[in-house]
């Protein structure tokens, strides 16, 4: 259906358009995996145009995971096809009567039964529909079997390694019976002012290509952060236990570069090409072929399991991209099982059988497994950090996540900006929301509290602005892209004059909506915590040994940033602002 232009102006797409849809059907939704829950997925309004990273496409629903708001996002050529299909959101409700893929060409819409789908995995799925399709033009986001058995962080693929992995959204669509969508568009993305929007994207690529790091970015994307914390003391090793991890040169981007990178990989019409395709060419793992790892999967694959083999990390990375499961939700799992039965916490007859080591590849390799197709401990696996905590509560002083969502791979205990951002993230423990570890370790020893809110919540603004337009927040994070050109293309775009702070203002009442969504379902201040071992569990080793995070520090943070949001002491809205929430779509 179309919607009006000041929604349009006011939720901008993406993040903004899902939660909005969300907000509006909270009253119906009982259970995040039953046929009731909304699953929105919205490009934004940048997204396919020859700009920087614009290729972005979000997926909001209830959280499998955690219950509360929730959303992912995956790059590739998913979203620029869509709109050019003429869609800038696809929303899904119900569940069909027979596993299925839905089909999209343009204006046919068909919901296609796909029986012989069932069980396969998400990157044999996407080459399955192709061929059924019989094209190589169409763009699919698929499901593993994890998404087919609801496994509560099971992810959302598309492009052969581009994955939607966080809270559960292949769950969700594996709830509705869907196994795949495919996408074919032909048509024109609109745009206001083309001129002005094609000098703007010219002065952007030359400003961005003559950044001094922009070739390295090129050569190791997200992998050069294994190397860039390690040596600053903040890479998550057994469990985030310690924070150095002794063989990460064993597992870093140079390593990639000189012995497993054959190739790179980019986003619809992005020069950054951060993508890295790696292949195995000796040893067990032999002929492992796989997109990635990106940083997060490196580490909770492998420092933070004790791993220093390259190639298992690899072969953990292609098989939870098979599988359709969060390498970040299934690394902190497997961390926690295994310092669970080498601290005497679980015996091994509580994982079926396993004595569990660190660093050992076919125990993790069989514990992925296992999750996926909800086999012994892997049924409980499968719950999340919710149901482990459930089963085994003994282990909260070990499992790394907030909200029920599992740690991201960056340590708080040394940034206490870091902590904060987890505590108060809107989905749980994820680094997309706001990332302050590089700034707090840089410069933040001269920093206030004021300061340390103040660089929260500008992250927890211009990121989910960049999620509303369907915009990477790589160039901005990594090399410096001035955030006041988004402004630009956005009124280029539009053919409506916006500044930024304009811009940010709408993101701010983002914010405001989905904490409206998640204190619906129960969350308030007592959740607003990073997880127990990041105040009670020195450090072990490096520069920050014996640092925790001190609570009456972060309990003074915490109120200042309630202050700055306008929320009670409890962190709940003010009730008059929901009514700014109450348009409609049309």
């Amino acid at each position: 259906m179309p919607f009006g232009d000041d929604f349009a102006l006011k939720y901008m797409g993406g993040r903004g358009f899902g939660a909005k849809i969300l907000y509006d059907h909270l009253g119906k939704i009982k259970d995040p995996l039953g046929p009731e829950n909304i699953l929105t997925i919205a490009p934004g309004p940048l997204t396919g145009l020859f700009l920087p990273g614009a290729a972005k496409t979000h997926l909001v629903a209830l959280a499998p995971l955690t219950g509360i708001y929730g959303d992912s996002n995956m790059g590739g050529n998913f979203g620029s096809e869509l709109r050019q299909a003429g869609y800038d959101a696809l929303v899904l409700t119900g569940r069909a009567e027979k596993l299925s893929y839905l089909w999209i060409d343009d204006d046919d819409v068909e919901l296609v039964p796909a029986p012989d789908l069932a069980g396969k995995g998400a990157l044999d799925t996407e080459r399955a529909v192709k061929e059924a399709l019989q094209s190589e033009e169409v763009r699919v986001a698929a499901i593993g079997p994890a998404g087919e058995k609801l496994v509560r962080f099971a992810s959302i693929n598309c492009d052969w390694g581009r994955n939607a992995g966080r809270c559960g959204m292949g769950a969700v669509l594996g709830s509705k019976n869907i196994k795949a969508i495919a996408v074919r568009g032909g048509q024109d993305l609109p745009v206001a002012d083309a001129s002005e929007l094609r000098l703007l994207t010219e002065t952007s690529l030359r400003d961005l290509s003559d950044h001094p790091l922009f070739e390295f970015w090129q050569q190791q994307g997200l992998m050069s952060v294994v190397d860039y914390l390690n040596t600053a003391g903040g890479l998550p090793t057994r469990n985030f236990q310690q924070n150095v991890f002794e063989h990460a040169e064993q597992i870093d981007g140079f390593k990639m570069e000189r012995e497993f990178k054959i190739g790179d990989t980019a986003c619809f019409g992005c020069p950054m090409s951060c993508g890295n395709i790696c292949l195995v060419k000796n040893g067990k793992y032999k002929g492992t072929i796989t997109e990635g790892p990106e940083y997060e999967s490196a580490c909770t694959l492998g420092s933070n399991l004790g791993v220093s083999d390259f190639a298992a990390i690899l072969k953990g990375n292609q098989l939870c991209d098979e599988l359709g499961i969060d390498t970040i939700s299934a690394g902190v799992l497997v961390g926690t099982m295994i310092e669970a039965v080498d601290t005497g916490l679980l015996r091994p007859s509580d994982v079926d059988g396993m004595k569990l080591e660190w660093g050992n590849s076919d125990q993790i390799t069989t514990l992925l497994e296992k999750i996926a197709n909800r086999e012994g401990v892997g049924d409980v696996l499968a719950g999340g950090s919710k149901a482990v905590l459930e089963k085994w509560p003994q282990l909260d002083p070990i499992l790394v996540q907030t909200k029920g969502m599992e740690q991201s791979a960056y340590d708080a205990r040394a940034t206490i900006s870091m902590a904060l951002a987890y505590g108060t993230s809107d989905i749980g423990a994820h680094h997309t929301r706001a990332w302050t570890v590089g700034k707090e370790l840089e410069l933040g020893a001269k920093w206030t509290n004021e300061d340390r809110v103040n660089i929260v919540m500008y992250h927890q603004t211009i990121r989910p602005l960049f999620d509303m337009l369907g915009v990477c927040r790589l160039p901005w994070i990594e090399l410096g892209f001035d955030e006041q050109r988004y402004a630009e293309y956005y009124s280029a775009v539009t053919g409506v004059p916006h500044r930024l702070d304009e811009l940010l203002e709408r993101s701010r009442a983002l914010w405001d909506l989905t904490r409206l969504i998640s204190v619906s379902r129960g969350i308030s201040r007592k959740d607003d915590y990073p997880a127990p071992r990041m105040f009670d569990r020195p450090i072990e080793g490096g520069q920050y040994a014996g640092r925790v995070v001190d609570r009456g520090q972060y309990e003074e943070l915490l109120d200042l940033y309630y202050q700055r949001r306008g929320w009670s002491e409890d962190g709940l809205p003010p009730a008059e602002t929901a009514k700014s929430f109450e348009d409609r779509l049309t």
